[in-house]
This record gives C-alpha cells, structure tokens and sequence, in this order.
C-alpha cells in the first residue's frame, strides 16, 4: 500500500507575507515575504510535506483589483520564496466575497477539501498553519489540524503562538508525530 500524502497549508497574508491592515496586497512591490515562515516551510518540507497556499482574496471580488494583479502578487510571492528554496507546490485563492455563501471562501473547508482531493492527501497527516480564526475553522472542517500564529486563545487551534518564530518549534515538532 502506498501511502498517502501530507501537506503542510499555509494562509497567505500574515502567515506568507506581512499583512497590509485594512488594505489588500494588490501590487507585486507590496508583496514582503516573512522571513520567520521560511524555517518552518523549509522544516515541512525536508519532513515530506508539500506546501500549499490556502488564500482569500476577496479584492478580486470587490474590483479592487483584477486576477491578474492577483496572479502577479502570487508569482512574485512565489519567486521569493524559491529564493529560500521554499517554494509552494500548489495555490489555493477564493475571490468570492464574504458573505457569499461560498464553500470555497473560507470559513468554509472547500479550498482545503480541493487540495486534499486534488493532493491525494491525508487529511489527518495535514497541518494548516494560519493567523485567524477563519483559517483554523476552515481547518478543523476539512479534518486537519491547525496552527495560529497571533493572539489567540489557545482553544482556537491545537497549537497557538504569537508569532511565526514561537511557533516554528512546537509546529515542527508536531509535524514529526506519525
């Protein structure tokens, strides 16, 4: 028997790239990537897990920005992180706005529910590492575990730090259990 896949999931603004608050990354030169995520991407990987990008982007809904703008923040995204050696496998990206209904956007476990499907991944072997409560709902939905980076309570997820440079050791740690 083969066995299957693991991912670690990553959110984008916050996690990947410092956030702009009240404002969306809309430009490729507003794209600055988190050097603390880059040992825990890097960690994830050498332990076998792929890494993939779970993101709302719902200024591509509101007009405030076109696809390709987001394409183009996301390629930039990604050629930084490829400098690190820790580029991403896969990009998940809900536009739909909030308040829609979708089962793409999280709180919903669709884009999750996607890549699982799309990955042939164990969901129970999968860690989805975000800073909001939306990302751990999201995770808990799709039956994978979850991360928070920021204040949060310690219930909010199954590891809680308040920032990416905490959490790195207890997330790898976790990543290292069967």
């Amino acid at each position: 028997m083969i066995p299957m896949r693991k991912a670690l999931f990553l959110d984008r603004d916050g996690v990947i790239n410092q956030r702009l608050m009240g404002d969306y990354v809309r430009r490729p030169e507003q794209m600055h990537v988190l050097e603390d995520v880059i040992p825990i991407m890097l960690g994830a990987r050498q332990r076998g897990y792929l890494l993939i990008l779970i993101t709302n982007q719902q200024g591509v809904g509101k007009g405030l920005m076109s696809m390709q703008d987001l394409d183009s923040v996301n390629a930039v995204a990604q050629e930084k992180l490829r400098t690190f050696g820790a580029e991403l496998d896969a990009i998940y990206v809900c536009t739909d706005l909030a308040g829609s209904g979708s089962r793409r956007r999280k709180p919903q476990p669709g884009m999750l529910l996607e890549a699982i499907a799309d990955h042939d991944l164990d969901a129970e072997q999968c860690w989805f590492l975000g800073d909001t409560t939306t990302d751990a709902q999201a995770g808990r939905a799709a039956a994978v575990h979850t991360a928070l980076v920021g204040e949060h309570d310690a219930a909010d997820a199954d590891i809680v730090a308040p920032t990416l440079a905490d959490i790195a050791a207890p997330l790898l740690a976790a990543l290292d259990q069967p």
